[in-house]
């Protein structure tokens, strides 16, 4: 491995390096907001309130898409990880439901 190589590899080495550790960060951070959309799926059914808000869920997905923007990140894809996030958390408040 010559020179420019051994650098390259160093460099991507480090980049893997970060990647790993925001990974890390995501996990942890799902987990976190899960918690708390679980204390308001349990909410929501013992007060019988609908499992989803359709109004509450497009401002997110605005506001989601506007933090994308200023992140330098495809608004796209972060409202189709959004959407997904909430189908999730709508079909965990349906279960409480249940």
């Amino acid at each position: 491995m010559n020179e420019t190589q051994k650098r390259a590899a160093e460099i991507l080495k480090e980049h893997r390096e970060s990647i790993d550790r925001l990974d890390a960060i995501l996990v942890y951070t799902l987990g976190e907001r899960f918690k708390h959309t679980q204390a308001v799926g349990k909410l929501k059914a013992e007060n019988d309130l609908p499992p989803s808000d359709p109004a509450r869920e497009e401002k997110q997905i605005a506001r989601l898409e506007e933090l994308a923007i200023a992140a330098d990140l495809d608004p796209e894809f972060a409202k189709a990880f959004l959407k997904f996030i909430i189908r999730e958390v709508i079909h965990h408040h349906e279960k409480h439901q249940e």
